[in-house]
């Protein structure tokens, strides 16, 4: 009988063993707490977006350890450009994240040159580079094979002050070349250099948010206090991407902006919609008191989705075109996936890349079902199809049945297909009051116009019978009237 038990034993601890095994790596509960915000501004738990899948070193490539890596960017190839900062050279991988060569200078004039810690670069459709070659004061423009095409260095204009030092930190490039600069010291906006490097002018200036108390004093102090004072000048941009249209994306460097992400049309104005329930500027309640988010890179995802980087909690916060918040992943740590010191943020594939300094590495993180559909859903969306997106939003439901957003566009579908009844219902469920009242308003419509002859009936037989009351009393005075004649 003993033997018997113990037999019985081993095999359930072997089964057991086996079971173990086989949950996939992706299954296993990623090292942060992923939430969102409802209707309230609180913060609710929720289903994991990406999980973290891998991370690359310089010494797992074989080229050494990054040293203050400052920027990455895939080009419309898939090729991943990493820039090793410190080391003042570019890393490029392949879409499998294999090595494929190294840049660490360019020939100028027959002459050898070479970078000085870089902040930034980008990638265009020709497989063109640019870099934001910080410490020499330029921009270096390569092509594909590495040769040297332009730089592009301090601009000569009448709006650019004497002293001005130009030194490039980040950048971007539209379809027909035009180079956007941010550049350290630079308060007037995003410097702008046609496709030949001349500049162009500033665009998307930001406006001085003043505190008037302050303002106040300043109107009563001598001159020797107001020396001391903080001046009325605007903050700097931290950080810019483009869409596929030419709309510049930017972050601006004060946390306590109450614009902190915008996106610029070819007119400098910002035309970023914001119809969420909440702001979009990462946490909008801060835990443990760290304070707001600094959000320190953006990246268009396509689709009308965008990420963005803050470097306050190191999360990831990524948004539809409306403004909702999709979902968060991300956070503070030392195991695999979360983040030390963050600087810049990319897409390659279904993947995003987070390249963290402060481990010299970059972590690829992985969506899950429920990131999967929910960006599928938004893209379904984004692109009026919002029919087939149906059954990927109750897909999303079934992961969490408290995400609003796939209420709002299931609702939003059954109102494009003139089920106001129906809509309604899941625009309450998602807290949508706007859309709630348009749908409000057309089921209203619909059941007047339905019922008009009905209504139109019982009003004539209403009319009439009002008609033939009013006879009836009058016919009923008349006869009272006509007998106390008779009596009289």
């Amino acid at each position: 009988m003993a033997r018997t038990v113990k037999r019985w034993l081993v095999l359930l601890a072997a089964v057991s063993l086996l079971l173990v095994n086989a949950v996939p790596a992706a299954a296993s509960p990623a090292p942060y707490e992923s939430y969102n915000y409802n209707y309230w501004k609180e913060a609710v738990p929720s289903p994991d977006a990406y999980l973290p899948k891998q991370t690359i070193s310089g010494s797992d490539l074989g080229i050494g350890e990054f040293k203050d890596p400052g920027d990455v960017n895939v080009s419309p190839s898939g090729q991943i450009y990493i820039l090793d900062s410190g080391n003042s050279r570019i890393v490029v991988l392949d879409a499998d994240y294999k090595l494929l060569r190294v840049i660490e200078g360019f020939m100028m004039d027959g002459s050898k040159e070479s970078f000085n810690t870089p902040g930034g670069l980008f990638v265009d459709e020709e497989d063109r580079v640019y870099i934001a070659d910080t410490g020499n004061s330029r921009v270096v423009v390569l092509d594909a094979e590495g040769q040297l095409v332009h730089t592009i260095t301090k601009p000569e204009s009448d709006i650019l002050a004497t002293h001005f030092q130009f030194q490039p930190l980040k950048l971007t490039v539209d379809r027909v070349g035009r180079v956007y600069v941010v550049a350290q010291g630079v308060y007037e906006g995003i410097m702008q250099f046609d496709e030949h490097g001349q500049f162009i002018g500033y665009v998307g200036t930001n406006k001085v948010e003043r505190d008037y108390g302050e303002y106040i004093w300043r109107m009563l102090s001598t001159k020797a206090q107001r020396a001391q004072m903080v001046l009325f000048v605007p903050t700097e941009f931290s950080n810019v991407d483009i869409d596929s249209k030419g709309f510049v994306y930017a972050t601006n460097i004060d946390p306590g902006s109450s614009e902190p992400i915008k996106r610029l049309n070819p007119s400098g104005e910002d035309v970023l919609k914001r119809f969420g329930y909440f702001e979009v500027k990462g946490d909008i309640r801060f835990r443990n008191n760290p304070g707001p988010s600094k959000l320190i890179d953006v990246k268009v995802l396509g689709n009308g989705m965008y990420s963005v980087l803050d470097a306050t909690q190191n999360r990831v916060f990524t948004y539809d075109d409306e403004g909702h918040l999709l979902y968060v992943y991300g956070g503070k740590g030392n195991q695999v996936g979360t983040l030390k010191t963050p600087v810049a943020m990319e897409q390659s594939g279904d993947h995003q890349l987070v390249l963290d300094r402060g481990k010299s590495n970059l972590v690829i993180y992985e969506p899950t079902r429920f990131g999967a559909s929910v960006n599928e859903a938004v893209a379904l969306h984004y692109q009026g199809e919002d029919t087939e997106a149906v059954h990927i939003w109750k897909e999303v439901l079934k992961l969490n049945a408290n995400y609003d957003i796939a209420y709002i566009g299931i609702g939003k579908s059954l109102l494009m297909e003139k089920k106001n009844e129906e809509a309604l219902g899941y625009f309450e469920l998602g807290m949508d009051r706007k859309s709630y009242s348009v749908a409000f308003k057309r089921y209203r419509r619909e059941m007047m116009k339905e019922h008009f002859g009905t209504f139109l009936t019982l009003a004539i037989a209403l009319i009439f019978m009002l008609i033939l009351i009013r006879v009836a009393v009058k016919w009923r005075r008349r006869r009272q009237i006509d007998r106390e004649a008779g009596l009289h």
